[in-house]
């Protein structure tokens, strides 16, 4: 579109569309511009060397540009643009084993004149698949046939896919996705990986999958996100995660936010459910409209950035007893604190009594609290007043105290309400699988890669809340959700799945 002489349509929706269609070229081609600039620092420091951490990053930084820019291109429907430049795959090796399916219209008469079908001749395509283990190839043969009387030609539609270039499989597909993102193997080393087995898949195709992929599968992500927000207590969290800045080759800190449902630990029968977003900053604005539609209680730790939220009051805090004890911790360690170790050990007996409480219905768990945990939390708040008077308020000892004398206070309504918890721990553990991959790929190339990453951990991490094999869940749900009506995308959630 860029390239020709351009005429403005007068019609004003034909303008929008006009309006809207430039602008995702322009997108497009800005995404294509950053690609090639990294393409550009790698071709440099090939030339004039490179430490082989450096280049490793470079690999990474072309990696999650290449998935940023196909997310986008799908998310788009923009057409995929061939490299006229690129060497042609090697073929898929014999030593792949072939299986073979024949699609037929099921029919020997001609469906208008009921004459007979003659073979003429057959389509093949090949598609490359991953079963745990191993890999294979499937044959799907179309046989071309010919009405014997009114010469009408028939063949059976080519089934639909999850993404056409490469001619991948779902269990390919979900093979990657699972490998990035919850083993944490970079696309680069994929493709090495692939490379042995006499796979020419390389970096640039793998990122093409993943970046399309995670776009397709993005409404069975909203679909979780929906079923956390509907919940009467969420836990919420954040990490922060490097990225790429535009035009400069630094990159910035952003973040990865999650929002987690877990109603095991009062018997509740929902499922359990984790619900990842990506931002560029740690702006609240972010909580502020990912939480738009929630209403209840919400375990968090004291980021100022959540006060806007609970203001109004349609979000109530729950603190995290967890953060509190970790600073004693910290400080019992480097300094051998007697006052830090009297405080770890009554924060445990509050412990002490969540474990027997754990599975049981909130009114008994509530009678629990108030018979053994409410005495232990009252004297541990007095105890902790009283040692401030005895230590000097600019140590480290005083401060662990008086955030813990803070957030106890916000603390208190777990002791009446037997669906809240002592601690955030469950958003805590669903940043776990980051914090793994963030020592592996080190950053995303831009927000559309962030977000595809988001997509990818939202998957996966639910998944593996609900028990399920994430790559049987993804490999099955990427082989059906092509022609799944987007009405119906809740049958596809991973608690709903019968492997």
């Amino acid at each position: 579109m860029l390239d020709r002489t351009l005429t403005l349509p007068e019609d004003p929706e034909e303008l929008r569309s006009f309006t809207a269609r430039l602008l995702a070229e322009v997108k497009a081609q800005a995404i294509l511009i950053e690609k090639l600039r990294h393409q550009l620092a790698g071709h440099r420091a090939h030339r004039f060397g490179a430490s082989s951490e450096t280049a490793e990053q470079l690999q990474l930084a072309l990696e999650t540009s290449e998935i940023a820019a196909a997310a986008m291109t799908a998310r788009m429907c923009l057409p995929d643009i061939e490299e006229k430049d690129k060497p042609k795959r090697r073929p898929i090796p014999d030593h792949v084993p072939r299986m073979e399916v024949e699609l037929t219209p099921g029919a020997d008469a001609c469906a208008d004149c009921g004459g007979r079908l003659r073979r003429i001749g057959e389509d093949v395509t090949e598609e490359l698949e991953y079963i745990p283990g191993r890999f294979i190839v499937n044959r799907i043969v179309r046989p071309r046939l010919t009405c014997a009387c009114c010469e009408k030609f028939v063949q059976s539609p080519l089934p639909s896919r999850p993404i056409e270039r490469g001619r991948p499989g779902p269990g390919l597909l979900a093979h990657v996705l699972v490998s990035k993102y919850a083993d944490h193997l970079p696309l680069y080393r994929q493709s090495q990986i692939f490379d042995r087995e006499g796979l020419d898949l390389d970096r640039s195709t793998l990122a093409d999958w993943v970046g399309k992929t995670t776009a397709l599968l993005e409404p069975v992500a909203d679909a979780i996100g929906r079923h956390v927000l509907s919940a009467e207590a969420i836990f919420a969290d954040d990490t922060p995660i490097s990225m790429l800045a535009p035009g400069s080759g630094k990159t910035q800190t952003a973040r990865l936010w999650t929002y987690a449902r877990d109603e095991r630990p009062w018997g509740g029968a929902a499922a359990p459910a984790a619900w990842y977003r990506f931002s560029g900053d740690r702006k609240g604005q972010h909580p502020k409209d990912h939480l738009a539609r929630f209403r209840g209680w919400m375990h968090a730790d004291g980021y100022a950035g959540f006060e806007d939220l609970y203001r109004t009051g349609a979000i109530r805090e729950v603190a995290c007893m967890a953060h509190v004890r970790r600073k004693f911790v910290d400080i019992h360690r480097s300094q051998g604190s007697p006052i830090a170790e009297q405080a770890i050990s009554r924060i445990a007996q509050l412990y002490a009594v969540e474990k027997e409480a754990r599975g049981s219905p909130p009114d008994v768990r509530v009678e629990l609290r108030k018979a053994h945990a409410a005495p232990v939390f009252e004297d541990l708040e007095v105890w902790l007043t009283m040692q401030l008077t005895t230590i000097s308020g600019k140590s480290p000892l005083a401060a662990a105290i008086r955030y813990a004398l803070t957030r106890m206070e916000r603390l208190r309504p777990y002791l009446d309400n037997g669906i809240l918890e002592l601690d955030n721990n469950a958003a805590e553990r669903g940043m776990r699988a980051i914090a793994l991959g963030r020592k592996n790929y080190l950053f995303v190339g831009s927000e559309a890669g962030g977000k595809a990453a988001a997509i990818a951990y939202t998957l996966i991490e639910t998944a593996k809340l609900n028990a399920v094999d994430p790559h049987a869940w993804l490999a099955d749900t990427l082989a059906r959700i092509p022609d799944y009506k987007i009405t119906k995308v809740d049958e596809l959630l991973p608690w709903r799945w019968k492997g």
